[in-house]
């Protein structure tokens, strides 16, 4: 029997090895994991789970009821700590959100309700980058990490930034309902 390209992947061809037979699901599945693992060298895989129930019932929530729950910047962080991995400070820990290495991160989240994508960061925080974090409508997620230093020069403690300012630099991650 001849098969065409797309007959040769299927699980009817599963490759036999060590006594074993391995499917192409499986070696897919692998491959797809490592590209995950590839693409968020510090993931904690313990939190994804959370973080992707977390999220649902926050999408859930908002198509039942039309109101949103006050998750989104826990969400934020909880994404922050599983793709960059911050290592989060207590609850309400004065500075900023967690660290990175010798670095303080401020963790600030777009929600999927606001009618702008701007955020507002108080300069006064202790922080040497901030973490910018995006739950569209959609309910996909992404971020961009942008170190302090680069941020524009302003008089007074606050700066306001779009996420668009951001548009031109290359997505760090991006993970949302799958």
């Amino acid at each position: 029997m001849m098969h065409g390209p797309t007959d040769m992947w299927n699980d009817d061809n599963a490759i036999y090895e060590d006594g074993e037979w391995i499917t192409w699901t499986e070696i897919n599945s692998h491959l797809e994991r490592l590209e995950f693992e590839h693409r968020f060298p510090h993931l904690d895989v313990n939190l994804v789970p959370i973080f992707q129930n977390l999220l649902s019932v926050a999408q859930e929530y908002n198509d039942l009821t039309g109101s949103h729950l006050q998750v989104y910047g826990d969400l934020g962080e909880l994404y922050g700590a599983i793709t960059h991995g911050i290592k989060l400070h207590r609850n309400y820990a004065q500075g900023s959100d967690g660290k990175i290495g010798n670095h303080f991160v401020e963790v600030k989240t777009i929600t999927p309700f606001k009618k702008n994508d701007t955020i507002t960061l108080n300069l006064k925080r202790n922080f040497s980058k901030v973490l910018i974090v995006k739950i569209d409508a959609d309910y996909e997620v992404q971020s961009r990490m942008v170190d302090r230093k680069d941020l524009p020069k302003v008089k007074g403690d606050k700066l306001m930034l779009n996420w668009s300012d951001f548009a031109s630099e290359p997505l760090e991650s991006t993970i949302g309902q799958r």
